[in-house]
């Protein structure tokens, strides 16, 4: 599959943002890094994916800035993938696929994998955009000022 290039002109910011971290391969690598995963071949083996594509992602997030190769924690010869503070940022992100997930592609009663906040072991509340005063602002309630070309 071939991934389109950035466009430097591009003005909209989700555009940019899922040029670089919107296919499959490069989310799932940065859900797994919340997960606890730094690993090469634990990235492989808890995805199943090809040496190859996550070689190719894992330099794109290096280079973006979302990962650094830092040397293996344990004092082994390995590295390590670790989240930057540029991609724990994305971390709401991954929430919102998740939440948005749970709601609409699960069955009512369908198991499934929950986050929850480790101190009140409860799960997460619902991830929404809010006004600096903290209203929810719907997205009826929102509009775009685009860049004039």
């Amino acid at each position: 599959m071939t991934r389109h290039k950035e466009k430097q002109d591009d003005t909209c910011p989700v555009a940019r943002s899922v040029n670089l971290v919107g296919d499959r391969w490069s989310l799932l690598l940065v859900r797994d890094a919340f997960d606890g995963t730094r690993r090469f071949s634990d990235f492989q083996r808890g995805l199943g994916i090809a040496r190859s594509i996550l070689a190719d992602r894992l330099r794109n997030l290096v280079e973006a800035g979302i990962f650094e190769v830092r040397p293996a924690s344990d004092g082994t010869a390995y590295q390590e993938y670790v989240l930057t503070p540029k991609g724990e940022m994305l971390f709401p992100v991954v929430v919102a696929l998740r939440q948005w997930g749970e709601r609409h592609l699960f069955a009512p009663e369908e198991a499934h994998s929950q986050l929850i906040d480790i101190e009140s072991e409860k799960p997460l509340r619902l991830m929404q955009p809010v006004t600096q005063d903290d209203h929810i602002v719907p997205a009826s309630a929102t509009r775009v000022i685009k860049v004039a070309r």
